[in-house]
């Protein structure tokens, strides 16, 4: 969460000439509106579904492009297989204190963060990380995303090719 896959997925996906999606996207289309309404009606359990059928039906199409998933997504150890058996992830790595200060500065409104003052949001974040942590380190590749966009998505196609400093 707030960890810039949106922006930095739309930059790269641009860079490479691919198609870009992005997951929180493709589910407020698919239930009519936006996430924390759906997520506070239905619960965490009913969106980690939906998200896991949009990403299955994402992987299963077989196009390339880059997808920019939920911050909870590929936390799920059968989300993030059926992830590296289809696709390259990649894993935009923040360290704590940034992700706290990007979620005070525009992300306090996710739902697993609503009501939450800096206290709290720190608290979440660590725990978060910490129960994260060991699936997101599977990532195919890991990329230091406390820079600029550009810079971010430009490491990441470094990542991807070698030598290749687009």
């Amino acid at each position: 969460m707030c960890a810039g896959k949106t922006r930095v997925g739309r930059s790269l996906a641009d860079r490479l000439g691919l198609a870009f999606a992005d997951l929180d996207r493709m589910a407020e289309e698919r239930i009519g509106g936006p996430i924390v309404p759906f997520f506070t009606r239905q619960g965490e359990q009913a969106f980690r579904e939906l998200e896991s059928e949009l990403l299955h039906a994402w992987l299963a199409d077989g196009a390339p492009g880059v997808l920019a998933a939920g911050g909870g997504t590929l936390a799920d150890p059968v989300n993030m297989s059926a992830a590296l058996n289809a696709a390259t992830v990649v894993l935009l790595h923040v360290g704590e204190d940034e992700l706290v200060r990007r979620v005070m500065r525009a992300g306090r409104d996710r739902p697993l963060y609503l009501g939450l003052d800096e206290a709290g949001v720190r608290q979440r974040t660590r725990e978060l990380l910490e129960a994260r942590g060991p699936i997101y380190a599977h990532a195919t590749i890991t990329v230091d995303a406390e820079a600029p966009v550009e810079e971010v998505a430009r490491r990441i196609v470094v990542a991807l090719a070698p030598g290749q400093e687009s």
